[in-house]
């Protein structure tokens, strides 16, 4: 389990992943040594990383949530196909480990729908495909789970939070969306870490260290990059975890969506097409747990008609990239 500074640091990261470890080493009244020896710990022990994260509605992407339903022999194959797509994230196993959930990535343009529309259907080992489009986050992304934001005090919080932004001078030039392909690069290499040095990300852009500073600034002011904490949920308590797929009236489906998004035992809440209009993941301590939470917190909301509960057996991929493993040491 974690201990009061692993919390304290890894809730400092979700206020500013990108924050110097003398900055948060001051607030935590720790040298920064301590601090570094710590993250690099928790890299290692509890799969704790950042991640940086471009917002979807603002660059222009659309985010589907795809259910497949393979054969028991087939279905680890099929999701580490989709662990290995640069277009996926949050791949996870559920219900038995016969069926594959996993977000696709893409463009609003109808051509880029490669996976949703010829790459699962030529595979024959899948036997039922589900398509969902995330219309609305309520709760992910820029917030997250509150089990990860609760060791520090107010005013820790508020010396930590990341200033404004605001640039010397205009940025580089950007493309339709506001984006150029130098950004695409950025964000791309903030994706795989997002506590990337200024030299390895000048390195990917082409830009200066002062120039990525800057537009580090302009796209975190203007809500186009966030970063998100990636980081094993076990070690907080959470040992049972499902994803919900919940049908709601039409009339109550931001009312029910808000209150969820309010309940501790959640990490996620999204409005998506399809039959089940609302998808959330549950984090509990355990079967007993969550059976509460369904037949309580979620019972007592009003404008639910049916749920279905989907436990996660293995997340194989989170919101970033899978990274490859470092060498092993000889000798």
């Amino acid at each position: 389990m974690l201990d009061d500074l692993d919390r304290a640091l890894i809730h400092a990261l979700r206020i500013d992943g990108r924050s110097p470890f003398s900055r948060i080493a001051a607030v935590l009244d720790v040298s920064p040594q301590t601090v570094g020896r710590r993250y690099r710990q928790l890299r290692a022990e509890a799969s704790l990383r950042v991640v940086g994260l471009a917002d979807p509605e603002r660059t222009g992407r659309a985010q589907w949530l795809v259910r497949l339903s393979a054969s028991p022999h087939s279905a680890q194959d099929v999701a580490q196909a989709l662990v290995r797509r640069p277009d996926t994230s949050w791949v996870k196993l559920t219900s038995g480990g016969t069926e594959i959930t996993a977000i696709v990535n893409t463009t609003l343009s109808s051509t880029s729908h490669t996976l949703l529309l010829r790459d699962i259907p030529r595979t024959a080992s899948i036997t039922a495909v589900s398509a969902h489009c995330l219309l609305h986050t309520y709760l992910g992304g820029p917030t997250g789970w509150q089990a990860t934001g609760t060791a520090l005090t107010a005013e820790q919080q508020l010396r930590l939070a990341p200033g404004e932004g605001g640039a010397a001078g205009p940025g580089p030039a950007a493309g339709p969306g506001g984006l150029g392909d130098a950004d695409h690069h950025l964000l791309a290499a903030l994706q795989r870490d997002g506590r990337a040095g200024l030299a390895e990300l000048a390195a990917a852009t082409g830009w200066s260290p002062a120039t990525i500073a800057r537009r580090l600034a302009e796209l975190r002011a203007g809500g186009t990059l966030f970063f998100d904490v990636e980081v094993d949920s076990t070690l907080f308590g959470a040992a049972t975890q499902a994803l919900l797929w919940l049908s709601v009236a039409p009339g109550r489906l931001h009312e029910v969506a808000t209150a969820l998004a309010r309940h501790p035992e959640l990490a996620y809440v999204a409005a998506t097409t399809g039959p089940t209009n609302l998808v959330a993941n549950a984090l509990c301590s355990g079967p007993a747990d969550l059976h509460a939470y369904l037949a309580h917190r979620l019972g007592a909301l009003r404008g639910i008609h049916c749920l279905e509960s989907s436990p996660v057996l293995r997340t194989l991929k989170a919101a970033g990239p899978v990274l490859p493993a470092p060498p092993r040491r000889r000798g």
